[in-house]
């Protein structure tokens, strides 16, 4: 007999991986490096803006253009495109987002000036929008929920980390020696690599019923997330005094009540208000926000302390964000035999706890040049447990879920994902950056950060408890 890989406890399917096939590892390959892909393009180009806005002739202010114009499609479309794939074929629009990503990756790298490069980093961030929600369904109706969904989300969380990492390191080796053009090209071979195999290998999918699109919801969520994350990029370089902040900010709250108001009304609606009360999909997702925001600030933290405190070269620093991009990959391998061990809600709050007591050890960081091998290690660990975090919280809002409503459950974890990812670092890194003496400011920003981990894995593991019954349906994570 054999754990559940969702509650300890309950005795279902063998512990046991099972071996996937020829096809089944090709179907992982072209979906996993479709979201390595996406994960690339967070990162890449960020080492490239100095020299990318001298080429352009870009104004240092509205260099945060270049991320903030692939965030915003990217993130506030996620939901729209996850239930339209729903509803009109998953591998329909995976494949036409995978197009849109490879010929606006291809404009990008061919840019003539600020509007063409802005132009094509918008229509990267569409393209993401399709390919992170429907890729994710896929992968779900694929494999069917047990071992073989845990290896798979295991490899695809493994791979969205490295993409971060691999990015950070890739850009500024690719910048110096081929310049800042190459680190979009890379983009383009990535989708030019996929998109030839995935028509064969993939099976659509789609809700049998086919009802009809929530337009009034779609429109007033996707206005919110873009409303929302255009005043928190914003914010993370001018501020949130500037009127448009302010106003944008406002908006996109204003919009996303709106939003909670029409699907508690609608027949049909884009977001289900019981599946957001299913205790999994909520705490899952609260998991996933701040496993997301907090790891991302963290990383910003450190490399202002890295460059600008103990004067590490953008190599150096590369190098030791490498070290953490390895542990990572070891994680991805270890995090589904945890899960399969202890259940999915143990390894979500654990990982949380691990990932918060590592970040309070870098409240030892001081100026003086060891310090590099502390930053090392603790951000390499508390990466561990953050990639245990992403599993895990991917298990947690997706076991239980319909496969008609897959692209839902994903669409809402893969927002929770580009939402944490958009506000840690405006919300935290300004306490940094706007600190008279900087050490003092990054310790601030990572106690506070630390602080916020570890009281969500708190709330986390109160919200995810499960009441004690004599069935294993009863003690199904969140289903009643």
């Amino acid at each position: 007999m054999a754990i559940d890989t969702t509650q300890p406890g309950t005795l279902t399917e063998p512990l046991d991986t099972p071996r996937l096939s020829a096809r089944d590892k090709l179907v992982l390959f072209v979906l996993c490096a479709a979201q390595f892909m996406v994960a690339l393009d967070f990162s890449v180009l960020n080492v490239a803006l100095p020299v990318l806005g001298d080429d352009l002739g870009m104004s240092r202010s509205a260099l945060q253009w270049a991320v903030t114009a692939f965030a915003l499609p990217s993130g506030g479309f996620l939901l729209l495109f996850g239930r339209m794939g729903d509803l009109y074929g998953r591998r329909k629009l995976f494949l036409s987002g995978l197009a849109l990503f490879g010929a606006a990756s291809l404009l990008a790298t061919l840019a003539w000036d600020p509007a063409s490069f802005l132009a094509g980093r918008a229509l990267q961030g569409v393209g993401a929008a399709a390919i992170v929600p429907t890729g994710m369904s896929l992968l779900t109706t694929t494999f069917p929920e047990g071992p073989a969904r845990d290896r798979a989300l295991g490899i695809s969380g493994t791979l969205l980390s490295l993409g971060f990492t691999v990015g950070m390191v890739a850009g500024g080796g690719l910048t110096d020696t081929l310049g800042w053009r190459s680190t979009m090209g890379l983009l383009t071979l990535f989708a030019l690599i996929v998109l030839p195999l995935a028509p064969a290998l993939l099976p659509e999918s789609r809700t049998p019923d086919r009802p009809r699109l929530d337009v009034p919801g779609a429109m007033t969520v996707t206005a919110g997330l873009l409303s929302l994350i255009y005043a928190l990029s914003t914010a993370a370089d001018h501020g949130f005094a500037r009127p448009d902040v302010i106003t944008t900010l406002v908006a996109g709250v204003a919009l996303l009540v709106a939003f909670a108001v029409i699907e508690s009304r609608t027949s049909a609606p884009l977001v289900s208000l019981p599946m957001l009360r299913r205790r999994t999909v909520a705490w899952g997702n609260i998991g996933g926000l701040v496993t997301f925001s907090m790891m991302s600030t963290v990383v910003f933290a450190l490399t202002l302390y890295l460059q600008e405190v103990l004067r590490l070269s953008a190599f150096e620093t590369g190098m030791v964000f490498g070290v953490q991009g390895v542990l990572s990959a070891v994680a991805g391998t270890l995090a589904p035999k945890v899960i399969g061990r202890f259940g999915a809600r143990r390894t979500l709050v654990a990982s949380l706890t691990g990932q918060g007591a590592l970040v309070a050890a870098l409240l030892g960081l001081n100026a003086h040049t060891w310090s590099v091998w502390l930053a090392t290690a603790a951000v390499s660990l508390a990466s561990m447990c953050h990639l245990g975090a992403i599993i895990s919280y991917g298990l947690t809002v997706t076991s239980g879920v319909p496969d008609e409503e897959q692209g839902l459950a994903t669409g809402l974890a893969t927002s929770t994902q580009q939402v944490g990812i958009t506000v840690g670092i405006p919300l935290l890194g300004v306490l940094a950056t706007t600190s008279k003496d900087l050490l003092t400011g990054v310790h601030t920003v990572l106690a506070i950060d630390a602080a916020v981990v570890l009281l969500a894995a708190a709330l986390v593991a109160a919200g995810l408890r499960v009441r004690r019954s004599g069935t294993v349906e009863a003690q199904a994570l969140g289903a009643r």
